[in-house]
């Protein structure tokens, strides 16, 4: 009757061994590391570095507790883990007086951070810790000001080059092209003209809108953005820096790094766990831009560091092959109009990267090729004020809005161009406008009194079912406890962020579970007030509270997925670890209870009385 088969409680030993397993790293702490990344977005580290970094350290006396390399699929980087915090200082400036040569112009970076201790056989099974928020590990807060003006500014830019292009394109003649403010002016020589060139700009351009000046004697139109697409620009632009901020930290090895939009042009960064707040400021302010270029032809003969800058152009060093090129000052395309960038190979199967640009960019890149066939043209990228050239293809053909750049060399220059070319760049300027540091002694709080919370309550409930159902009660805080195991258990698999909101959740989570287990001994203590035998009394009772608790359990998720998709940040977390807790909690509360009841009262055939505490009869009196 009350008898589990044998594959149920193999399929009960396979969740607490996952448990077991993956619950472990939480306890296994960290220590202090030192971790080395570029600082240039041309410069790549592979494994070699790990060596090196091996090599200065020996040189320096300073005994590294292991030494790893990790690639996160954008960039590589090496840690460096230590015994203590003195030798990780010691370390973090060895390292950057032997990595970088050029202190005001440095390589690699080199920062703080944090290993885990786990060993390398749980890591291997991707058994890791949970990551800790900003509230439990310390760390950094930004909240950083979008220029909006300049993204503005970018915009009207484009859009009066686009104005040119357009009415050039269709051999519209213009007497004058003016900007005030975020408003075009352009003037026509007779209203014929200046009608013509509205019906094409109003065909290519659904985003301005075009009003003429009646009191104007030069037939003059203006053009200005509609209110929607001034909205879309600057939502847009916040947009484009907080994806560019996200490549960034990744140089910093922040663990799940809070990066989000806050009202119309406010970006909340947090770093969990990043001691280096200089550093920090440092990555997250840096300006990078790209760059489409033509050779200066009025420059003849070989070009070095000696030669002098014509009017209009500006001397490059080539990052490949250290080749001086005279470029022109201004670019026929930046990396705003570049959609996609894709490594590929050619016609005769050589490494090469396709570059897919906008209509706008397409038609700039077919003007300046037109004429210049057979000539070169180069790539170059902007990073703290400094121009490198990537590389100096020659023109093969006209180029449009698709092109192949060829000539890579290698499969891996070629991802890595296309890497360079996706990136992008900031779409404004920002500044920092609030900072505020934890540190970790106050997380450590934090987490202490996280940890007291969620013990002591888990000890008062014990102590109270153990009272109140006697064994039952302890079979229910069996229950408890491998649903708290579960649950640590999928939240460090599946690496989500803990916070104080989510130790408020696995609480909450603790006594939802025990309410199901209140429901299933109650209902048992009800099947024996009415006469039903002990073994009978048990199946009944799970199998009645089961509709009960699934009921219950199905409106609270459907709470807890709303949270999930309209909440954001903290309520977000709270969501993600309410809603596990809910499903752990019907595996053990249901599925684990029954197992373990099954096991202590199923193989007893002739059972007569059951540890649940006090059943109270009424009287015949009463019930008269």
């Amino acid at each position: 009757m009350n008898r589990y088969p044998l594959w149920k409680y193999v399929l009960i030993l396979i969740a607490l061994l996952f448990g077991a397993l993956y619950t472990a790293p939480n306890f296994f702490g960290e220590s202090p590391a030192v971790q080395i990344s570029s600082a240039k977005s041309t410069v790549k580290i592979d494994e070699s570095m790990s060596k090196r970094v091996e090599q200065v350290l020996q040189q320096a006396t300073l005994k590294d507790s292991g030494i790893f390399y990790d690639f996160n699929g954008m960039q590589g980087s090496v840690r460096a883990r230590f015994a203590d915090t003195d030798t990780q200082f010691k370390a973090k400036d060895a390292l950057e007086r032997a990595l970088n040569a050029d202190h005001n112009d440095p390589t690699y970076t080199v920062a703080f951070n944090l290993l885990s201790n786990t060993p390398k056989w749980l890591q291997s099974i991707h058994a890791l810790p949970m990551y800790l928020g900003l509230d439990l590990r310390g760390g950094v807060h930004f909240l950083m000001q979008v220029d909006t003006k300049a993204v503005m500014n970018k915009r009207i830019q484009g859009l009066q080059s686009t104005v040119k292009t357009s009415l050039r394109d269709k051999e519209i003649r213009y007497a004058g092209l003016s900007r005030d403010g975020d408003v075009i002016s352009v003037k026509f020589r007779d209203a014929e003209t200046r009608n013509k060139a509205k019906a094409v700009l109003a065909d290519q351009m659904q985003d301005v809108s075009l009003q003429d000046v009646p009191e104007s004697t030069e037939f003059e139109v203006k053009i200005a953005l509609k209110p929607e697409a001034l909205k879309a620009v600057i939502s847009e632009g916040v947009k484009q820096n907080i994806t560019a901020l996200s490549k960034r930290v990744n140089e910093l090895g922040v663990a799940e790094p809070i990066i989000q939009q806050q009202g119309p042009d406010r970006i909340v960064v947090q770093l969990p766990g990043v001691q280096d707040v200089a550093r920090a400021k440092e990555i997250i302010g840096r300006t990078a831009t790209l760059e489409v270029r033509v050779l200066d032809e009025s420059v003849l003969g070989a070009v070095d560091e000696n030669t002098p800058a014509p009017f209009g152009a500006e001397r490059f060093r080539s990052d490949r092959n250290g080749e001086w090129l005279m470029l022109v000052k201004d670019p026929v395309v930046t990396g705003d109009y570049i959609t996609g960038a894709t490594a590929s190979f050619d016609q005769n199967q050589q490494p090469a990267v396709s570059v897919e640009l906008n209509g706008d960019g397409g038609r700039k890149m077919r003007d300046a090729t037109r004429s210049r066939v057979g000539k070169r043209m180069a790539i170059v990228l902007f990073e703290k004020g400094k121009g490198e050239v990537l590389i100096a293809p020659t023109i093969q053909s006209e180029l449009g809005s698709r092109f192949n750049i060829t000539g890579m060399g290698t499969p891996a220059a070629a991802a890595d161009l296309a890497l360079l070319l996706r990136a992008g760049s900031l779409a404004a300027p920002m500044e920092i406008i609030e900072e505020r540091t934890i540190g970790p002694q106050l997380g450590v709080e934090n987490i202490k009194q996280g940890k007291n919370a969620t013990l002591y309550g888990f000890a008062a409930i014990s102590v109270f079912m153990i009272a109140y159902y006697m064994l039952f009660g302890f079979f229910s805080v069996l229950a408890l406890s491998v649903n708290l195991l579960l649950l640590v258990a999928i939240l460090s698999l599946m690496q989500a962020t803990l916070t104080l909101p989510g130790i408020a959740a696995i609480a909450l989570a603790l006594g939802m579970a025990i309410d199901a287990n209140v429901l299933i001994n109650e209902r048992i203590r009800e099947e024996l007030r009415a006469g039903r035998t002990p073994q009978k009394a048990i199946e009944e009772g799970f199998a009645h509270a089961w509709a009960t608790i699934l009921d219950s359990n199905v409106t609270t998720m459907i709470v807890g997925l709303a949270l999930l998709i309209f909440g954001s940040g903290a309520i977000r977390g709270f969501a993600v670890v309410h809603c596990l807790g809910i499903l752990t909690s019907i595996f053990s509360s249901v599925f684990v209870s029954r197992g373990v009841v099954n096991l202590w009262y199923g193989r007893k055939k002739k059972l007569s009385a059951i540890s649940i505490g006090q059943i109270w009869k009424p009287s015949e009196d009463a019930a008269k």
